[in-house]
Parts: C-alpha cells; sequence; structure tokens
C-alpha cells in the first residue's frame, strides 16, 4: 500500500477540478440504412479537439499537443462511415452496450430466469452481441457543453430482457478532462455494463507497437479477474502481487509485453477495495516519454480493461486500413475500458450487474489528456 500511496503521490499531480469554455460543431457524416450521421466537433480553449458521431455514439478522433506544442490525433479510427460498418472495425472509440465484454455461453439467469443471448464470439456473447449498441445510430441533442446521445434498446434485443432507454454523454473542458456519462433505465431487470472502447497512441494513431512500447503505465489495481483460454472469468480473483499483472509502479510496456499470456494484455483489473459506485476514484496514468503526452483515467467503476490490441493483424498480415491512410497493426494501440467485472451476472463473488427497474446505471469516465516535460 505504501509503494502504490508512494507511485500516486508521483504521478498525480493534476486536480480534478474543471472550467469548460468549449465550442461544439455538428456536421453530417454520411447514413445508415436511411438514417443520417451526425459528427459533433468539441473544441477546448487548450488546443484540443475531439469528434464524436452518432453511430455508436463513437469517439473518432482526439487531438492533443504534446510538449512543444505539436497536436496529434490520439485514437485509432476510420476516414468514413464505411469504415465503423466494416468488419474490420474492432470497436474503434465505440460505446459497447448492453454488456460490455464477455458473457461466459452467451446464457445468465436473473430472477429464475434463464436468458439467451446472441453468440459472436464462439460459443460466448461479446460487447452486447452480433448488433450490440456500439452498431447503432443513437438520437443525439446538444446541452449546454455537452453532447447526449439516447438510445432506446427494445425488449428481446440480442436476447436481453426489458426495454431500455440508455444515454451517453461527452463533455470536453480547458485543463483537457473527457469527461463520458453513461447512463441507463430499464422496465425490467436485466444486466448492464457499459463501456467506452477508445483505441489510444499517445504517440499518434498511425505510429503502432514500436511507439506504443515506448508507452509508460500505472494501473491503481491490486488484483485482476482470471480467465479461462476463453477470456471468460473462471470466478477467481488473484492479486497481482509478484505477477507480470502488477503495474501499480510506473511500467515500460515494452519491457513486459511479451511476458504476458495470451501475447499482450486483455485482462480485467480491479480497482482496490472498497469500491464506491459514488466516488470518481484514480485508474490509471499513461505517459509517451518523447512527446510527453499523458493519459490519466478516472471513474467510478470497480474494474478496468486493459487491452493491448493483440487481435489486430499482425505486420505480416494485413492490418487495418485506418485513418488518414494509415495502417494498424497488432499492438497498435492500448485501449483502458472501465467497467463492471466481464461474466459478472454469471459470478456472485462479482460486483452486481443486474439494473432493476426503480434504479438507474450511472457509469462516469473522465479521460484527462495533458502533457509532461
Amino acid at each position: 500500500m505504501l509503494r502504490l500511496l508512494l507511485a500516486l503521490s508521483f504521478w498525480l499531480g493534476t486536480s480534478m477540478a474543471a472550467t469548460t469554455q468549449n465550442s461544439i460543431t455538428t456536421t453530417t457524416w454520411g447514413s445508415v440504412n436511411g438514417q443520417e450521421i451526425k459528427k459533433f466537433m468539441l473544441r477546448n480553449g487548450a488546443n484540443q479537439e475531439v469528434d464524436v458521431i452518432t453511430y455508436g455514439a463513437t469517439v473518432t478522433a482526439i487531438r492533443t499537443p504534446d510538449k512543444v506544442g505539436n497536436v496529434a490525433d490520439v485514437v485509432l479510427g476510420f476516414d468514413n462511415i464505411e469504415g465503423y460498418q466494416s468488419p474490420s472495425n474492432p470497436y474503434f472509440g465505440a460505446t459497447l452496450g448492453r454488456v460490455a465484454n464477455r458473457i461466459g455461453k452467451a446464457t445468465f439467469v436473473v430472477d429464475g430466469v434463464r436468458y439467451n443471448v446472441s453468440k459472436n464470439i464462439g460459443d460466448d456473447s461479446l460487447h452486447g452481441g452480433t448488433r450490440g449498441w456500439s452498431f447503432k445510430v443513437w438520437d443525439a441533442t446538444i446541452d449546454g457543453d455537452r453532447v447526449v446521445m439516447t438510445l432506446v434498446s427494445p425488449d428481446g434485443d440480442e436476447g436481453y430482457p426489458g426495454s431500455v432507454t440508455a444515454t451517453a454523454s461527452f463533455q470536453l473542458s480547458d485543463d483537457g478532462e473527457l469527461h463520458i456519462e453513461m447512463k441507463a433505465k430499464s422496465v425490467k431487470a436485466t444486466p448492464i455494463n457499459m463501456a467506452n472502447h477508445g483505441y489510444f497512441n499517445l504517440a499518434g494513431h498511425a505510429t503502432n507497437a514500436e511507439e506504443l512500447y515506448k508507452h509508460i503505465f500505472m494501473l491503481n489495481a491490486d488484483r485482476w479477474t482470471v480467465t479461462n483460454s476463453g477470456s471468460i472469468p473462471t470466478g477467481e480473483i488473484r492479486s497481482v502481487e509478484n505477477s507480470i499483472m502488477d503495474l501499480r509502479n510506473p511500467t515500460k510496456l515494452g519491457d513486459v509485453i511479451d511476458k504476458v499470456p495470451g501475447g499482450g494484455y486483455d485482462y480485467n483489473f480491479c480497482l482496490p477495495e472498497p469500491y464506491d459506485p459514488m466516488k470518481i476514484s484514480f485508474v490509471a496514468k499513461v505517459l509517451h516519454p518523447t512527446s510527453g503526452r499523458c493519459l490519466e483515467v478516472y471513474s467510478n467503476q470497480p474494474g478496468v480493461q486493459l487491452y493491448t490490441s493483440n487481435s489486430i493483424p499482425a505486420r505480416n498480415e494485413t492490418g487495418i486500413a485506418g485513418k488518414n491512410g494509415a495502417r494498424y497493426f497488432k499492438h497498435a494501440a492500448f485501449c483502458l475500458e472501465t467497467q463492471n467485472y466481464p461474466d459478472a451476472v454469471n459470478h456472485r463473488n462479482f460486483p452486481n450487474s443486474v439494473l432493476r427497474p426503480d434504479d438507474v446505471y450511472n457509469h462516469v469516465v473522465v479521460y484527462k489528456f495533458g502533457v509532461e516535460n
């Protein structure tokens, strides 16, 4: 614990207080099945910009300066709506739901009733199923300095019970905080675990593993959920102590990634207990020393999935054709998806994931972009 506190005191030098004086512009960005897709550009006073589209409530670009003022887009994505609809899209920047991450065997029981949801990764369900919320066109409005997107998921959608109304709001403050708040309300008891699936590379979206390996990571996580060969949790929650999962001290990714089972990180890390959903807690910090760009993550969720884009095809394969002529390859980026634990609905020792009609699901994540010299 002392080691973690010392690391936190060194790494955390910014305040969570925010003043927002940004502007929002709206453009049309194509259509999907006759539905217009809107793009919103949020701009602040620190030369930072965030683009969000209504398809999948997806963050398509985050432009932020380095320590000498050079601006780069630090999230992977596509140039057009066709890219986001393509089978090669690994959920770049999307809002995931109803249940982000995996549900083992694509089945669960709520209040004595068994539900079978769509299988889209072997016998399991991933990120809401075959046509989860990342594949939907959301409604959107501008509310002051926020973009608020709304989606109604009908009863039986992908096999899930109950009609659910979900919102995802996006706000960019002048001190570099991208504040995302995801809410949901259901007419029947149903599991909910929303998440944002941004793929980050602080050197710039097109720089791939060569620069990603230089990133320095620190996670405020003392345990992790052990998984089987299909990445489904076994139910065991294991300490990170004396293991490759211990990222509580600043760790250069290139020094450890080849030692991680599965060819890179794709694991849920558990924040220290006690977990308080009413509190925004420090989750992680990542630094790219060459550019000085850094990312701090805060959330009210009990877990975070660290994923190092292991499934993107390697350089001896085709990769993924991305923005501005870039081609993305294995380990091109990292994801820090704040969340409940994967498959929580099937594990009594995991935090509750069932939303009941009288309750409101509320997930806050803050991605704070800045520089260090």
